[in-house]
């Protein structure tokens, strides 16, 4: 017998496996972050804690914690306490000194103008900025920490230093600047600048200010003395 004409098609309904037939369902994969981002994460984190808390009493698996990773990731990429501190410093401060140093390379203005310039780049980039307070850290921990001291002056100090002096011998050379120590004028130079950093870091966290309304102001009165005194003296008259 043949079927019957515009009879509905049934269609049999998959099977329905039991509680103890289906298969486990796969928990979704945990959210990645990109791991190329991973080292800049740690780096700030490491920053913002050994800023707030000091270096020795700052703890791996708290800079970890922050950052959102494992202390495995943490170490994979740092693998002490004293490499992490290293490589934020070179983030922080060193690859600016390398910027500046282009800076004044390609100058080609008047010296005071490019002494100005250096000055408050520094106060802007550094001083005012979470890097500042890893000067702080230096000054209270060197000593029992030498290893770290010594590398902190190989990679900023003398860098900045020699940076400064360079400055400083331009404008002697070119006749704006009337012949001083280009090193001791430095030290002239990083005096008030590194009071301004230790109370902005210090006493400025407690909300305990300058007497002052605007540090930078006191930066530019430094910077104007301190051209009067190196600008060429007139002679007898």
């Amino acid at each position: 017998m043949s079927p019957r004409k515009n009879a509905p098609l049934v269609v049999a309904a998959p099977a329905v496996p039991s509680a103890q037939e289906a298969p486990a369902r796969k928990a979704p994969a945990p959210r990645q972050r990109r791991k190329e981002a991973r080292p800049q994460e740690l780096l700030a984190a490491a920053l913002e804690l050994f800023v707030e808390k000091g270096f020795a009493a700052t703890r791996s698996e708290e800079v970890a914690q922050r950052a959102g990773v494992s202390k495995g990731t943490l170490y994979l990429y740092y693998p002490s306490k004293e490499e992490l501190f290293k490589a934020m410093v070179r983030e922080s401060l060193s690859s600016r000194i390398a910027e500046a140093s282009v800076m004044i390379a390609q100058f080609e203005g008047p010296t005071p103008q490019l002494l100005h310039r250096v000055m408050h780049m520094w106060w802007a980039e550094v001083g005012l900025s979470p890097a500042g307070g890893i000067t702080k850290i230096m000054m209270a921990e060197a000593r029992n920490f030498p290893e770290l001291a010594s590398f902190f002056h190989e990679e900023v100090i003398a860098p900045t230093q020699a940076l400064l002096a360079q400055v400083i011998q331009r404008g002697i050379d070119s006749g704006e600047f009337r012949p001083v120590s280009p090193q001791m004028t430095v030290q002239v130079l990083i005096g008030p600048m590194l009071h301004l950093v230790l109370f902005q870091h210090s006493f400025g966290a407690c909300a305990l200010h300058l007497p002052c309304e605007n540090p930078a102001d006191v930066l530019a009165l430094e910077i104007d003395l301190l051209l009067h005194g190196l600008c060429p003296r007139p002679g007898p008259g």
